[in-house]
């Protein structure tokens, strides 16, 4: 009850200690403790401090017993100040006890004296427990969905106190311990309290507050020390190099986008516009000395560029905090963490505030599939294998060096189905990508015969992380409608974006990487040869429709001696860029929806890297210039005709018009709206020659505006064209048709006019 007073010996239900009173010598809080519990206290190995320390009853008396290292004398005082009693210290430890006479159980305060001086504290051990039995029950079977409201750091008023509760899950551990500045990293200061019926550790420190350092000291079940712990509930983290936690206060933000939330939960993502910007914080643009920006620097700069793009979403990077720059996030170690190379959770929570008051969506790139093995991170958190599997043949990724999440054991799912929420409810994300997909799917993703073992049935799917995948969509959208939940996922498994009730894994999107590799390879090839590959553009329209896509050109795409988008492209310089134009109008006009990595949006010559800006210099040569201002006109022609967006994943909306002029490279097609009322038709012409006098069939006859033109004079084209607008017409057989004039690696696109 708040403001009242338990003490240290009611330690409430499914807690160690529960219900002991004070009995003779021994652990129960006699007159005077046991030699040996003394040791136990002062060698920070006792198996239930609070059954020992604090205020505990002898009879009628009252005995306060402390370990204060440090001090020469201990007083108790009250609230006023009173001294109650004084502790005699039992030498050679520093724990001391005494009686404060007979009474009731009153909340009081120890002060402490040595030759350096008098300080006073309110005693950790004299507060009961924060968590109760029904925490325990929800933890235990694996459906608590707020415990990011229960575990890790919380500074709160306890029993009329204010401090800090700390909570973690180590069921394996001898005893775990807070440690950090405020107590000089002695991990025999504060001794948390094991609740039995869930393996978490709890303790409620008065007198700490928001911005206190911190880490977890913990005993394995070996009685080794293992290396200091991060909190994997921390809300916030040191900055690189360091790792410890921080105590994170509350959002200091008044979130201003209640009716971009409302209008977001009401609508339908695979019949809307959606064209994503992807993008590395740390690489986008850096400070005048190289520095990172703050978020709120991004927030004034990249959500405006990016608005004036119009793009729909903004996909970031892993934004959970991680010690490695060159990882890019993808190895992270604080997985509710924002990081603090930008600044601190406040400000990330402004950035997407102001996103989306500009009307833009953030996606976070997510990792649940693997974890780093960094000491301080989550490998053998407790001395053993705790959110990782123990054999290596199912817990250890050989690709990237680390360790593979238990998806099978309850507590496990339950700590990521939680971060997921946590993202979507404390800072109101809008989708989360889910990163590598396919490793998680296949037990026997990138080993050998003999590295990998069988399920139970004998086969390479790897059953509990399906059903993780799926509890986790089914979960996310029951709790969040309307927000994005998209896989990465490379392989041809089924359902991957079909509800869970219909056998699916219950994603709204799936990234189409087939796409992007076959398309990617056909740009690569001298337009001499594409004659011989063109199924590697219409190959894709085969299986089009059978998941709901997103169309990814990615940061996998411009690293690693990939080169730059503009780099795939054959021939000059003159044939990249128009060949570039050309293929980003194919792609906008393509179903699925979009996705641009972040430089490729002005044909950023050079790779990307995450230790560097990107090369923003060269947006003041035209042909830069010019393919920036294509990307804009296609994101906005996205967004206003209903043709390219609204049955991006159904069928209906796509129908061929060319299909098998390999001589010429030629591909056209046309795009409608649900109701039939928006055409618009999609030519390319994917060699260096114009084309005069080209008939393309046409799905309607009437007049037909030529909306976009990747060869147009302001794109950096020649401006062959057609003048604005064409007439389709039918023939005595009924065939409908139109000449075209087809610019040179160019991308047309023509909308029928209504009469």
């Amino acid at each position: 009850m708040a403001g009242s007073f338990t003490g240290g010996g009611a330690a409430g239900s499914g807690a160690a200690g529960a219900g002991t009173k004070g009995a003779g010598t021994a652990a129960g809080g006699g007159a005077r403790l046991a030699v040996s519990d003394i040791a136990a206290i002062a060698g920070g190995i006792h198996p239930d401090p609070f059954a020992v320390l604090g205020l505990q009853e002898a009879g009628r008396e009252r005995m306060v017993r402390a370990f204060v290292p440090g001090a020469d004398a201990v007083e108790v005082i009250d609230d006023a100040g009173t001294v109650l009693g004084a502790l005699e210290k039992r030498t050679p430890h520093e724990v001391f006890e005494g009686s404060i006479g007979p009474g009731p159980r009153i909340r009081y305060r120890l002060r402490a004296r040595n030759a350096g001086g008098t300080w006073e504290f309110f005693d950790p051990y004299a507060f009961g427990p924060v968590l109760g039995p029904l925490d325990d029950y929800y933890v235990a079977e694996g459906s608590h969905l707020r415990l990011f409201d229960k575990l890790g750091a919380h500074p709160i008023v306890h029993e009329g106190v204010e401090g800090v509760h700390f909570a973690v899950w180590a069921p394996n551990a001898q005893r775990v311990s807070v440690v950090g500045d405020f107590n000089q990293w002695d991990g025999r200061r504060h001794l948390m309290r094991r609740r039995v019926d869930t393996g978490v550790y709890e303790i409620f420190i008065p007198g700490l507050a928001a911005g206190t350092i911190y880490k977890f000291e913990i005993l394995g079940p070996d009685g080794n020390l293992q290396p200091l712990k991060a909190d994997p509930m921390a809300f916030q983290s040191e900055l690189r190099p360091n790792t410890a936690s921080v105590v994170a206060g509350p959002l200091d933000i008044a979130w201003t986008d209640a009716d971009y939330m409302a209008a977001r939960a009401k609508r339908d993502p695979r019949r809307a516009p959606m064209t994503i910007y992807e993008a590395h914080l740390g690489s986008w643009q850096r400070g005048p000395n190289g520095e990172f920006l703050s978020y709120d620097d991004l927030a004034r700069q990249l959500i405006p560029y990016v608005a004036d793009l119009g793009f729909t979403h903004i996909e970031l990077l892993p934004v959970s905090e991680h010690p490695l720059d060159a990882s890019w996030g993808y190895q992270p170690t604080g997985l509710f963490a924002p990081t603090a190379r930008h600044g601190d959770p406040a400000g990330f929570a402004r950035f997407v505030d102001a996103a989306h008051r500009a009307g833009i969506g953030i996606i976070l790139d997510w990792v649940p599939a693997h974890f780093p093995t960094d000491a301080h991170g989550l490998r053998r958190f407790d001395g053993t294998a705790l959110y990782e599997h123990e054999d290596p043949r199912r817990g250890f990724h050989p690709d990237w060096n680390t360790a593979i999440y238990n998806f099978g054991r309850t507590e496990v799912e339950s700590f990521l189905i939680n971060n997921a929420l946590f993202w979507l409810e404390r800072y109101h994300i809008d989708g989360l990508r889910v990163d590598a997909v396919a490793s998680m799917l296949y037990l026997d993703y990138s080993r050998r015969n003999g590295e990998w073992l069988p399920n139970k049935y004998g086969g390479k799917e790897n059953l509990e992380a399906i059903a993780f995948l799926k509890r986790l969509n089914e979960i996310v959208y029951a709790q969040h409608p309307g927000v994005l939940m998209i896989a990465e996922e490379s392989t041809a498994w089924a359902g991957v974006s079909h509800p869970v009730f219909a056998g699916g894994l219950g994603f709204g999107f799936k990234w189409n990487m087939g796409f992007m590799n076959d398309t990617l390879r056909f740009m690569s090839r001298e337009s001499i040869h594409r004659r011989w590959h063109h199924d590697d553009i219409t190959f894709g329209l085969l299986y089009a429709f059978s998941e709901n896509f997103i169309l990814p050109l990615s940061h996998d795409e411009v690293v690693h001696g990939k080169a730059s988008l503009l780099h795939k492209m054959s021939g000059d310089d003159w044939q990249r860029f128009a060949s570039l134009r050309a293929y980003y109008a194919l792609m906008w006009g393509y179903p699925g929806k979009k996705l641009l990595f972040m430089g490729q949006e002005f044909a950023q010559r050079d790779e990307w890297s995450e230790s560097r800006a990107l090369d923003w210099g060269v947006i003041q040569h035209a042909p830069h210039a010019g393919m920036q201002r294509l990307v804009r006109d296609l994101n906005r022609m996205h967004s206003l005709k209903p043709a390219l967006h609204e049955r991006d994943c159904e069928p209906e909306g796509f129908r061929w018009l060319i299909v098998d002029d390999r001589e010429n490279s030629v591909f056209a097609w046309a795009r409608q709206s649900g109701d039939g009322a928006n055409v618009v038709a999609v030519i390319a012409n994917l060699t260096p020659l114009p084309r005069h006098g080209y008939r393309v069939p046409m799905p309607r006859t009437g007049r037909w505006i030529e909306r976009l033109n990747t060869d147009a004079r302001d794109y950096g084209g020649c401006g062959v064209g057609n003048g604005g607008a064409v007439q389709a017409t039918s023939d005595a057989f009924g065939s409908v048709s139109a000449t075209l004039t087809l610019p040179p690696l160019a991308t047309l696109y023509l909308e029928w006019e209504r009469p």
